[in-house]
């Protein structure tokens, strides 16, 4: 999705690009816009912008069947494209986009003695995310059954936390290698010999304006670190409230080093 700036942008380049086309449609009549000067461009773009935008006409008003042809068509033309801006407007007011941000990196290292596959999200906006809940699925090799169907494995990862009340500001997504799991008793070389990928889909409610919102990332076999964990990020400032430091959201180091 583009952004605001570029939006409006857009919207003022087509407004500036419509009324030139019309403004040679114009000229091209030959003089049929009173009090115009004749073969004037900058007389026909005004003319048109008036006509366009329905503000009504002073001392230039259309004179021949052609400009009359043309000045409904271009009013009927400005009606309905004053329309769909607008609607489109309106439909960026009214639908929430999420500013979810999802670790570049996921690792696998040992937490509480169970290897754990480990990620983090963090909510970039300043509201809540209400009733956040997180899937993670996993794309593994193919599979040939007795007869002879060649699929895609997807499995789901169980989280130890799957849903959080609130998000605020992250979330450390966890998943447990135990015998449960799909990845129990794979190497980083069985990885990266089977190259799956895994896809991670939050959901949740945004707060503000009381909408589902949904956020999505995708980590291969070659974004998963091992035996790393991710650097403290979350510290409490000055005013007594959390804070999270972006700058280092993405950074892992080895298990042993301290802060």
């Amino acid at each position: 999705m583009i952004s605001w700036w570029e939006f409006l942008g857009l919207i003022c380049l087509l407004y500036l690009v419509t009324n030139i086309l019309f403004a040679l449609a114009y000229l091209a009549g030959g003089d049929g816009i009173a009090n115009a000067q004749s073969g004037n461009f900058k007389d026909a773009f005004f003319f048109s912008i008036q006509t366009m935008a329905t503000i009504g006409y002073g001392s230039m008003y259309p004179t021949t069947p052609y400009t009359h042809l043309l000045v409904t068509f271009e009013a009927l033309f400005g009606l309905l494209g004053f329309a769909n801006a607008t609607a489109l407007m309106f439909a960026r007011f009214s639908k929430p986009s999420a500013r979810v941000l999802f670790s570049r990196v996921a690792v696998i290292c040992p937490y509480n003695g169970i290897p754990t596959l480990m990620f983090r999200i963090a909510n970039q906006r300043n509201n809540w995310i209400v009733e956040a809940q997180l899937r993670v699925t996993i794309v593994l090799p193919e599979e040939v059954t007795s007869e002879g169907h060649s699929l895609r494995r997807l499995c789901d990862l169980k989280l130890v936390r799957s849903q959080t009340p609130i998000l605020t500001i992250s979330w450390m997504a966890m998943h447990e290698i135990d015998e449960t799991s799909p990845l129990y008793g794979v190497t980083e070389e069985n990885l990266a010999e089977w190259n799956p990928e895994i896809i991670a889909l939050m959901t949740g409610l945004d707060e503000t304006v009381s909408q589902t919102i949904h956020a999505r990332h995708l980590y291969g076999a070659s974004d998963i670190i091992w035996n790393m964990r991710f650097v403290d990020v979350l510290y409490t400032g000055k005013d007594g409230d959390r804070h999270i430091d972006y700058n280092h959201f993405h950074d892992v180091k080895p298990l042993l080093t301290k802060e």
